[in-house]
């Protein structure tokens, strides 16, 4: 059962590789002009104390979208963008944005309301045509902002925010989800999306393409890491916001493990992805979608919420899939369906022994 609402929705469609060079050309643009605003930033907050909004940086760039080959409203765009950028990481400079060398900052043209058209089967955006691979037929949709972006590999696309009647599952399952390493999420029903190793399947052609000094070839093989990984969790995500009325996922953080030995396998699982994408994806789909401490739910039983001497304990129960709850007599079979019903527990604030109950974004 569905039912329809207006919401709006970002559409990803590639631009065709005929276009990259006057794209790069605009975005060696786009990063003198942010290079600009960050270095007036920096010297308006050293002299005068005052720090720059949007606004106030307009006359200092107006009329130098012709002599840059930008729209004037992209310049007005990269200033808003700064200031937001500044607020979120508070600082006086933010770093600067590299057209080359080793550091080069991947290509960014941002695109204000109403300045890029479909036209004659093609994206028209400060006098150019772009032919894209139009995948979602664009023609019947009215562009709202929208950016052309590179990605590692040196594809350009072209992201778009539309309106669209989207459809709001009313699905009525409830699920608990672990995060983890062996698999990458458990649900509390027993699905799993499996650790598909995206990095390591690859890290030994990387090795070779790094050690040839052959860096298209390293891009390429980056790119394809993180498609196959988007891709994955895109599939994952997109089942479960189906199904499923109320989702609640566990606090884990793969920050606090990045300078670990475990620091690659946490990175590849993509766990801020996936919660990223169940966040947005929930947020439009009209359903319950929150974080919650997920401290003591692989020790804790869920049948009987206790604590029981036999459970898994520290590092080196990390081995022990399968256990008996010495309380109540229960076998659990698989420690992270256990951990994700004690989630699950959490998320619908049913305090359980040992688990201090935290809602939480």
């Amino acid at each position: 059962m569905y039912s329809m609402s207006k919401q709006t929705k970002t559409l990803k469609v590639r631009v065709r590789d005929r276009h990259c060079a006057l794209l790069n050309s605009m975005a060696k643009s786009v990063n003198f002009a942010w290079n600009y605003v960050n270095e007036l930033s920096q010297r308006s907050i050293k002299e005068r104390g005052v720090f720059l909004s949007a606004y106030d940086m307009h006359p200092y760039t107006k009329g130098a979208g012709k002599e840059l080959g930008l729209h004037s409203q992209t310049l007005q765009c990269i200033a808003a963008e700064y200031v937001t950028r500044r607020k979120q990481f508070k600082k006086a400079r933010l770093n600067w944005r590299r057209s080359g060398g080793v550091r080069r900052s991947l290509g960014w043209i941002p695109v204000n309301t109403g300045a890029a058209q479909w036209k004659n089967g093609q994206v028209y955006h400060n006098g150019h045509y772009f032919k894209v691979w139009d995948s979602y037929g664009l023609s019947q949709y009215k562009f709202r902002s929208a950016s052309f972006n590179e990605d590692a590999s040196g594809r350009w696309y072209f992201n778009v925010v539309v309106d669209v009647q989207a459809t709001i599952s009313t699905g009525q399952d409830r699920i608990g989800i672990d995060l983890g390493l062996a698999t990458t999420a458990t649900c509390s029903d027993g699905e799993t999306l499996e650790a598909s190793r995206f990095y390591r399947g690859l890290e030994s052609k990387l090795a070779v393409a790094q050690r040839a000094r052959n860096k298209q070839r390293v891009k390429t093989i980056h790119a394809k890491i993180a498609n196959r990984r988007k891709d994955s969790l895109h599939k994952f995500s997109r089942k479960l916001v189906n199904r499923c009325g109320e989702i609640y996922v566990g606090n884990v953080s793969s920050l606090k493990l990045v300078k670990t030995k475990m620091a690659k396998s946490v990175l590849d699982a993509g766990w801020g992805q996936l919660k990223t994408m169940l966040d947005y994806k929930c947020a439009h789909a009209g359903i319950v979608f929150k974080e919650v401490n997920e401290a003591y739910t692989t020790q804790t039983c869920s049948s009987c919420g206790a604590l029981p001497e036999s459970r898994p304990k520290g590092i080196a129960g990390l081995g022990i899939r399968e256990w008996t709850c010495s309380a109540c007599g229960v076998t659990h079979c698989d420690r992270d369906v256990n951990a994700a019903k004690n989630i699950l527990a959490v998320g619908h604030g049913r305090l359980a022994v040992g688990i201090t109950v935290s809602l939480g974004r």
